[in-house]
């Protein structure tokens, strides 16, 4: 697993408790924020973003996965991701986003998240052991 300095790590929290506060969650209340950090050392935040129908609203991961592609392309690997709320609730990235972001990691790409109060940091393959993975193997899709 890569090792991220503290200071890297603190600076991705605070961009993802950034992006937080501008959650929409007017039905759960529950306000997420993320920080992905690519390969080339951008920096990409997203909050979550709910609807009434519960099932239109989107994660704070996806938010800043479409918002990186939407402005910067599809070429860069994410080495990072740092989610938090601003509930104090221990909260781990949902399977819909892991899929998502799995397009764009490597196993080892690091994924911290909050716990209880603490943060917990996780390899990619151990978050996601078998997501659709397969076509990376023989074509780069994103090329």
């Amino acid at each position: 697993m890569a090792n991220f300095s503290p200071a890297l790590v603190e600076q991705l929290h605070a961009a993802a408790n950034s992006a937080a506060e501008n959650a929409y969650a007017p039905y759960s209340r529950f306000r997420v924020g993320a920080a992905l950090l690519f390969d080339d050392g951008s920096i990409v935040t997203g909050c979550n973003v709910e609807n009434v129908s519960y099932g239109l609203s989107i994660c704070a991961e996806r938010t800043a996965l479409v918002r990186a592609v939407a402005e910067g392309g599809a070429q860069r690997n994410i080495a990072a991701v740092v989610v938090t709320n601003l509930n104090d609730t221990a909260s781990s990235v949902c399977g819909a986003c892991l899929q998502m972001l799995s397009e764009f990691t490597t196993p080892e790409t690091v994924v911290y998240f909050a716990a209880e109060s603490s943060m917990l940091s996780r390899r990619f393959a151990e978050l996601l052991p078998f997501g659709f993975t397969d076509w990376k193997k023989e074509d780069d899709a994103r090329s």
